[in-house]
C-alpha cells in the first residue's frame, strides 16, 4: 500500500513538472517573439547604415556583406552630426543633473517630513503629470523670449527640467518612503543633521531609483523633438533629434545616410543603460509611488 502511494506521488510530481515545462516553453517563446520585434528593427537600421543608398532601396532586408563607411563619413561631413551630438549631450545631461538634484531634495522632504499641505503638494505633483507639453508651450516660449534664452542651451534645459521634475520627485519619494525609520533614528543618534542624513544615508541607499529616474529623464530629454524644433531651431544649438528631422526632409532619398544617423543617435542611450542597468530593475520594483 505504501509503495502504491509512493508511485502515485511520483506520477503526480512528473505530471506537474511536465506542465511547468510546457508553460515555461510557451512563456519563453512569447518573450523571444516580443524581443525579436524590438531587436530586429534596430538590427535592420544598423545593417542598412553600412550600405549605399541604392542597395538599401533595392533590397533593404539583405545582409550587408560588403559594408561601407561612406554613410558615417557623410553624417559628420555633410550634416555636421558631431555638433548636434554635443548639443544633445550637453542639454540632456544638464537636464538630468538638475532634475536629480532638485527632485531628490524635494522627494526627501515629501517622503520623510510631515507638515501641513504635504498631501496638497503631492496631489499637485501628480496633477502636473496629466498636463501635456503642448498645452504650456506658448507661455513657456514667451518667458524664454523675455529672458532672451531662445536658441540657447538654457532655452531647452530649463523647460525640460521643469517638465520632468514632477515625475522624478514622485518616483524618488516613493522609494525613500520605503527606507526604514531605524536608519534615520540611528543617524540622529550619531549626530547627523538633515543635510548629512540626506547625503550620507538616503542618497547612497536610493541609488537604484536615481538611476532609474535618470535613464527615463535622459530618454525623454534626448528624444524631445517637439520642444527642440520650437526653442532651439538654430544650427549651432540644434540637438540631434532636430537634425534627424531635417535629414528626412532634405536628404529623404538617401536612406543609407538616414540609417547611419539613426544608428549614431541611439549610441548614447546604450552607453548610459550599460553603466546603470544593474540599478534600474531594483529602482523600478522598489520605487513605487506612495502618498
Amino acid at each position: 500500500m505504501q509503495q502504491m502511494n509512493m508511485e502515485t506521488r511520483k506520477r503526480k510530481k512528473a505530471t506537474i513538472e511536465k506542465r511547468f515545462a510546457a508553460s515555461d516553453i510557451l512563456v519563453y517563446l512569447c518573450l523571444s517573439l516580443w524581443a525579436l520585434t524590438t531587436i530586429y528593427p534596430l538590427f535592420w537600421v544598423v545593417n542598412n547604415s553600412f550600405k549605399v543608398s541604392r542597395d538599401v532601396m533595392n533590397n533593404s532586408f539583405a545582409f550587408a556583406s560588403n559594408p561601407v563607411m561612406i554613410n558615417y563619413e557623410n553624417a559628420f561631413d555633410r550634416i555636421n552630426m558631431g555638433q548636434s551630438y554635443m548639443n544633445s549631450l550637453i542639454m540632456s545631461v544638464s537636464g538630468v543633473l538638475l532634475v536629480l538634484v532638485f527632485g531628490g531634495l524635494a522627494a526627501y522632504v515629501i517622503a520623510r517630513f510631515r507638515f501641513r499641505g504635504r498631501n496638497v503638494i503631492f496631489s499637485l505633483l501628480v496633477a502636473t503629470l496629466l498636463i501635456p507639453t503642448f498645452a504650456t508651450i506658448v507661455p513657456v516660449y514667451e518667458i524664454l523670449i523675455k529672458w532672451k534664452l531662445v536658441n540657447t542651451y538654457l532655452g531647452l534645459i530649463l523647460p525640460q527640467t521643469a517638465g520632468n521634475l514632477a515625475f522624478a520627485t514622485l518616483v524618488i519619494a516613493g522609494f525613500m518612503a520605503t527606507i526604514p525609520k531605524d536608519l534615520e533614528e540611528a543617524a540622529f543618534i550619531d549626530g547627523c543633521n538633515r543635510y548629512s542624513m540626506f547625503t550620507k544615508i538616503f542618497l547612497p541607499v536610493s541609488r537604484p531609483v536615481f538611476a532609474s529616474a535618470s535613464i527615463f529623464v535622459f530618454l525623454w530629454s534626448y528624444n524631445d523633438l517637439f520642444s527642440s524644433l520650437i526653442f532651439v531651431n538654430k544650427e549651432n544649438v540644434r540637438p540631434i533629434v532636430a537634425l534627424l528631422n531635417e535629414i528626412s526632409s532634405q536628404y529623404g532619398t538617401d536612406f543609407g545616410l538616414m540609417a547611419s544617423a539613426v544608428s549614431l543617435t541611439v549610441i548614447p542611450v546604450f552607453i548610459i543603460y550599460l553603466f546603470i542597468q544593474r540599478f534600474i530593475e531594483k529602482g523600478l520594483t522598489e520605487g513605487a509611488i506612495k502618498g
